[in-house]
């Protein structure tokens, strides 16, 4: 798939995913939905999310960092923005919980932290190994 490509069907179906989303903060009455109103709401923001992050994370990349690949931007953008959604949406969560406390982001933020190092890790070895 081209460059060109992936940010046409990327660009379209975060649309798509904001337009679920719009539809269920129109038309679904949180007070009145069950379990599954919930699910549509937070499946639907996280995907907005995730195209949003995805997409800014490549542009911001693209534009200041000129040495890698587009692949590799890409990918790191793509990564880093389902990690920034889940945070957002975690909390997001955490809080019509009434669960979200300091320490809770702390703890969440951290853990993405530690498995995205472990990826930045893992793909500067395989670098090195020459895979």
């Amino acid at each position: 798939m081209t460059l060109r490509k992936y940010l046409i069907s990327m660009i379209l179906a975060t649309f798509f995913c904001l337009i679920a989303w719009l539809e269920v903060i129109f038309f679904v009455n949180p007070e009145n939905t069950d379990t599954l109103g919930f699910i549509l709401f937070y499946a639907s923001l996280f995907l907005t999310l995730w195209g949003i992050f995805s997409l800014i994370g490549f542009v911001v990349r693209y534009i200041f960092i000129k040495q890698d690949f587009a692949y590799a931007q890409v990918k790191a953008a793509f990564r880093q923005g389902f990690f920034f959604s889940i945070l957002l949406n975690s909390s997001l969560f955490l809080q019509s919980q009434k669960l979200l406390v300091w320490w809770n982001t702390l703890l969440l933020v951290g853990l993405l932290t530690a498995i995205e190092f472990f990826f930045i890790n893992f793909h500067s070895e395989r670098a090195n190994n020459g895979k």
